[in-house]
């Protein structure tokens, strides 16, 4: 079995995160960048798999800069087999839309019977890339998954929502998504750091991929970009015995109760 598991490298959530105001893109000279945590859990469960499973290969596959490589030799020293990073300068601020179908011909490509992502990314949150994947790829695709079992020609898992919780499966090949419920990422140890440096690493291009998008590629416009207004005080409310009004007057003003009818 040959399982893809999608890496991101995201902007560290502890540390400051900055955009170019000119070009609305992440700063990343200005931010320490690290494998999303979502994307290091949905590898462990790829990993979790093979442990039971010797003849499943686990590929990371990841678009992004020049950074992601070191990025993903984090991944290759938790266990993963061979990494695939797609570079390629006209994919600078690339829209969902084109990076699905980066990852989707990437993965057609590589060959795969199942695909395991992350259900959302710290930084974009689009939280889409998984099912618009299975689309392109013209296969099943679970979303959202908070347990996962994996057997020689199907997956299944659990699907939590507001109204419920749905049992889903899907016939190999497929895409699956998961969530924080999985468990956390294993700790490389400096046998595997050492092993990663050996491991196969790929660098492709679009050109690689058979893609050529134009300078028009990317779907998404940015038309402005500002940065977040500073947090202003509060209002403070001093008691002088009509403090309680004074609250049902904000509350009132800001729609968030009704008033009294006159």
């Amino acid at each position: 079995m040959k399982i893809i598991v999608l890496m991101k490298e995201v902007p560290d959530t502890w540390g400051d995160r900055t955009l170019n105001l000119e070009t609305g893109l992440l700063d990343r000279a200005g931010s320490e960048l690290v494998l999303d945590e979502i994307t290091e859990r949905a590898l462990e469960v790829a990993l979790t798999h093979r442990d039971s499973q010797k003849d499943a290969e686990v590929v990371l596959l990841a678009v992004g800069p020049s950074t992601v490589p070191a990025s993903l030799r984090k991944g290759l020293a938790m266990g993963a087999d061979r990494a695939v990073h797609v570079q390629d300068d006209a994919l600078l601020g690339a829209d969902m839309t084109l990076t699905a179908e980066v990852l989707a011909a990437a993965v057609r490509q590589i060959g795969f019977d199942l695909v395991i992502a992350g259900n959302i990314s710290t930084d974009g949150g689009g939280g889409v890339l998984p099912s618009m994947i299975a689309e392109l790829l013209g296969v099943a695709g679970l979303t959202s998954l908070s347990t996962v079992e994996i057997s020689d020609s199907a997956v299944a898992g659990r699907r939590n929502i507001e109204s419920g919780t749905f049992e889903v499966s899907a016939a190999l090949p497929a895409v699956i998504s998961i969530t924080e419920a999985l468990p956390d990422a294993r700790f490389s140890n400096f046998k595997g750091i050492m092993a990663a440096k050996k491991k196969p690493f790929e660098t492709r291009t679009l050109a690689d991929l058979g893609l050529a998008p134009d300078e028009s590629a990317s779907r998404s416009i940015i038309l402005a970009v500002a940065e977040r207004p500073a947090r202003t005080a509060g209002i403070k409310i001093e008691d002088d015995g009509d403090a309680g009004q004074q609250l049902a007057d904000f509350l009132t003003q800001n729609q968030l109760i009704k008033g009294r009818s006159e």
